[in-house]
């Protein structure tokens, strides 16, 4: 006597949900590499080095992209141009 086993659809979104899953971590881990790289040469000569990287990747994260060289550049990339910390008299750029 022999057994068929069918795959019941709850086996069947679990392995669809486990694949997606890997497949977006493995993006969101080439992207943040990605971003640790731009952000090592943007905020090399840094005063606040530490504060820098963590805009940086923040910014990187939203934009996908850093301008190129440790400062200016910006055009390069608008939407990391374009960020700000706030409005009014409080608005500065919220990228390095």
């Amino acid at each position: 006597m022999t057994m068929k086993l069918r795959p019941t659809a709850t086996t069947v979104a679990l392995l669809l949900f486990l694949l997606l899953a890997s497949s977006s971590l493995r993006a969101a881990m080439a992207g943040s590499a990605f971003c640790d790289s731009k952000c090592r040469v943007r905020c090399s000569k840094a005063g606040r080095h530490d504060d820098c990287l963590k805009y940086c990747g923040i910014c990187c994260a939203q934009c996908n992209c850093v301008p190129s060289g440790t400062a200016g550049n910006k055009n390069e990339c608008p939407c990391y141009r374009d960020k700000t910390t706030g409005q009014g008299a409080r608005k500065r750029p919220k990228c390095p």
